[in-house]
């Protein structure tokens, strides 16, 4: 799962959560705010203090059982924020008085359920995102080329881990690396350019930006093999050079294209399959 953390959607509402220890932990404030209605998140943040107190006095583990897990805040940062497995959110639904309390345990058992059956077969998870992806408007190439950046994107991240690469900081300058070798921007510069805030940049990418995403973590996974990189710095440097093999790729694909491959467009207002029947159109 990319970068092993999402959000989720719950009657229109976003959860954060995080799979950890083998579980789903869901951000309880995101929980809370939905039952209790709330907007303000600092008014859900004191509902849940008033409430773990309680639970704590009536000599409940529940709270204990909580963890405090990083997940992004509203500045895009990672935060420590406390969050429960499926188990423990039940117990805290319970204790909330809300018309909502019903179809959201349904809703998280059903959640809950359908990861179990993606570790049993992966395919069923890839299955899910691009039903996913056609429903928000992108088209099934496009749709394709995203899953499979997903993947390479998986395996890269997976041989830092076994080489000594471990905090969220480490991913995102190894990142950076390939980004700014690959496109001559960072991701926050990336975003900034094409106008996008919390949205996933890969998601506003097009066909060839995906494509010059992959190959430079693809190359960098590449290199990282061969050499047997070892710690943060000699995996900042593999980095380095699978960006730049892309990078070059990039621009000497500009020169024969006659056109920049990093646009500024993205998919906020105008899905991704309109887009490209429009610039069809236009070409013919």
């Amino acid at each position: 799962m990319e970068q092993k953390n999402s959000l989720i959607l719950f009657q229109g509402e976003k959860i954060r959560r995080l799979w950890h220890n083998k579980s789903w932990y869901y951000s309880i404030v995101d929980i809370i705010a939905i039952l209790t209605e709330q907007e303000d998140y600092q008014k859900a943040r004191k509902y849940w203090n008033k409430l773990s107190q309680r639970l704590r006095e009536e000599g409940s583990e529940v709270v204990t059982n909580c963890h405090r897990l990083k997940l992004p805040a509203m500045d895009g940062k990672l935060r420590e924020t406390d969050c429960a497995n499926t188990k423990s959110l039940f117990r805290i639904i319970q204790s909330i008085p809300s018309k909502k309390a019903e179809s959201l345990k349904l809703w998280l058992a059903k959640v809950g359920y359908e990861r179990v059956q993606e570790i049993e077969n992966p395919e069923l998870a890839q299955k899910r995102m691009k039903e996913i992806y056609r429903a928000k408007g992108y088209s099934d190439d496009w749709i394709e080329k995203r899953v499979r950046g997903i993947v390479i994107r998986d395996e890269l991240t997976d041989e830092w881990d076994k080489r000594g690469v471990k905090t969220q900081k480490e991913y995102a300058i190894l990142t950076s690396e390939i980004s700014q070798a690959t496109f001559g921007m960072t991701p926050s510069e990336y975003k900034e350019f094409k106008g996008l805030k919390r949205e996933n940049l890969r998601d506003h990418m097009n066909d060839l930006e995906l494509i010059f995403s992959m190959l430079g973590e693809k190359v960098s996974t590449e290199i990282t093999r061969n050499k047997n990189t070892q710690g943060f710095d000699e995996n900042k440097d593999a980095a380095k050079e699978g960006g730049e093999v892309a990078g070059n790729a990039r621009k000497d694909a500009e020169k024969r294209i006659g056109n920049s491959i990093t646009s500024n467009e993205n998919y906020l207002s105008k899905p991704e399959k309109k887009k490209k029947l429009q610039e069809r159109k236009t070409y013919k």
